[in-house]
């Protein structure tokens, strides 16, 4: 995966899983972005260790950005760092990643757990895109080497669930009821729907991308992928996303999957 078509890249939630893997692919890839910003909430915790390991092995590459995707103070102030960071430049990939899920049926599921869920998995996505907007129209005004392939020169990658799939509830609701995680990955969707449509005029395509099921906190050990395996996908994905693509839902491998 060419990560070099991608001047700048925001990633938030990548202290561990998914989002350290996106991070250290990018870094690792044979043209690697000139910038990558590393969003996690507390980068001085333990569970910001690997981390910030990573980003001393690429100390002019990688800038580690305190970012809790639920309060707007601390969005605003990562918006801050990482506009004084770009300078004159724009951010070309901001990939929402930073999600919450609670195992809660419909017996277990109350007002918290419902509303927690949301605030992270759509209320977060629509502030951070919201709030580092002016960054990516910035970079869809600049010449771009995406431009000519996709039609876009920004792109908002919504990481989303097949577990959102209206239509395919009936297959996957035994294994894995969720109700606050799938209705707010489904909400996500409508998110991207939304700025997919409202930010096309500004040449900035919106996507949402199921990951797969990973090897990860969140996924649990009886996954099927591995970060590596989902990510390298993932990236495979975003880098040969084309103007049709925006407003959709697809999986690791590309393929659409049914609202």
């Amino acid at each position: 995966m060419d990560a070099g078509i991608y001047n700048s890249v925001l990633v938030t939630g990548s202290n561990r899983g998914i989002g350290l893997e996106l991070v250290r692919q990018l870094a690792e890839s044979a043209i690697p972005p000139s910038q990558i910003f590393a969003g996690c909430r507390d980068p001085d915790g333990p569970r910001g260790k690997a981390l910030k390991d990573l980003a001393q092995k690429h100390l002019n590459l990688i800038t580690v950005v305190p970012l809790d995707t639920t309060d707007p103070a601390s969005i605003k102030e990562a918006s801050r760092v990482v506009g004084s960071k770009l300078g004159d430049g724009g951010l070309s990939l901001l990939i929402n990643n930073a999600a919450l899920n609670i195992h809660a049926n419909l017996q277990e599921a109350g007002m918290k757990e419902m509303v927690d869920v949301y605030i992270t998995n759509v209320v977060g996505p629509m502030l951070i895109s919201k709030e580092f907007l002016p960054y990516m129209q910035r970079s869809s005004a600049l010449p771009g080497s995406w431009a000519a392939k996709s039609g876009s020169k920004a792109a908002i990658i919504n990481v989303s669930s097949m577990l959102s799939s209206i239509e395919k509830c009936p297959e996957t609701f035994i294994k894995a009821p969720m109700y606050p995680y799938r209705t707010s990955k489904a909400a996500l969707n409508m998110l991207t729907r939304c700025m997919a449509e409202e930010l096309k005029t500004d040449g900035i395509l919106v996507t949402a991308l199921h990951p797969g099921w990973v090897k990860t906190e969140m996924g649990g050990p009886q996954a099927v992928l591995t970060p590596i395996e989902s990510v390298s996908g993932m990236l495979r994905v975003i880098s040969s996303l084309t103007s049709k693509d925006s407003g959709t839902l697809l999986n690791w491998e590309g393929n659409g999957i049914p609202w």
